[in-house]
């Protein structure tokens, strides 16, 4: 079926990284020429801003931000291949845009059978949003459909599911987060690669926040990308060190 279906189904995740980070940097995501339907257009989607330093933290979220970037540029391979990088990573709205994708044969065969799979994925955590339209996908396929998702499910679990992409999401997320508290030092700033060209209102000469304001950022977006998740943990704030405590007795 159509591009304005994945258009839609983008539009209704795009609680979209560029969106969180430009918020969070006290600036405003590219605005929206689309219609009533707040549908976004080719163009807006191309005008995403992905925050290259999100990899090392969240790195499903930075790759479903790249899979929309790459859909509105009409890179449709390119953007089918970062939507499944960022499944991978436990993404459930990629997931949910694989499976729209796949069921209106955007750029693609049409498969129900695929786009059901995609579906029980991106709906597997307790009170998902994606609930409802698996169960709706799942009355309206034949009985030959079924079978044919959950042989795919089987093939696919091990790679997406969350027992193993949610738990190897937040080890990425933890290891990040244990690099990022080596870097701080008190009052020292921290440019996350990309971040700084997002904060159009900073009055900090280098362009970089705290350390501890970007800890508060990628957390909160951390509980957005792990939200449903019984085994996310938040990180939480930095514990600076004393450096006095931390020398050995009769050091200088």
């Amino acid at each position: 079926m159509s591009k304005r279906c994945c258009h839609i189904a983008i539009a209704v995740l795009l609680s979209m990284p560029v969106a969180a980070w430009a918020q969070a940097q006290g600036s405003q995501a590219p605005p929206s020429s689309s219609s009533a339907n707040n549908v976004p257009s080719d163009a807006d989607l191309a005008a995403a801003h992905c925050v290259i330093g999100e990899e090392r933290f969240l790195p499903g979220d930075y790759y479903y931000c790249l899979g929309g970037l790459a859909y509105g540029q009409h890179h449709y391979g390119q953007s089918v291949r970062f939507f499944t990088t960022a499944a991978s990573w436990a993404s459930k709205p990629a997931q949910y845009v694989l499976a729209v994708m796949a069921l209106n044969g955007d750029h693609q065969p049409r498969n129900r059978a695929l786009a059901l799979a995609w579906l029980a994925l991106a709906a597997e955590r307790p009170n998902s949003r994606f609930q409802s339209p698996y169960e709706e996908l799942h009355k309206a396929v034949t009985q030959a459909e079924r079978h044919a998702a959950n042989d795919l499910l089987e093939k696919m679990r091990p790679i997406y599911g969350d027992a193993t992409a949610a738990k190897r999401a937040e080890d990425r997320y933890i290891e990040g987060m244990k690099w990022l508290a080596r870097m701080n030092k008190g009052s020292n700033q921290f440019c996350l690669e990309g971040m700084s060209t997002l904060d159009r209102q900073t009055v900090n000469p280098s362009g970089c926040p705290p350390v501890q304001q970007v800890v508060t950022r990628i957390d909160r977006q951390a509980d957005t990308v792990f939200e449903g998740w019984s085994g996310h943990v938040t990180v939480g704030s930095l514990q600076q060190v004393d450096a006095s405590a931390a020398k050995p007795s009769g050091s200088p």
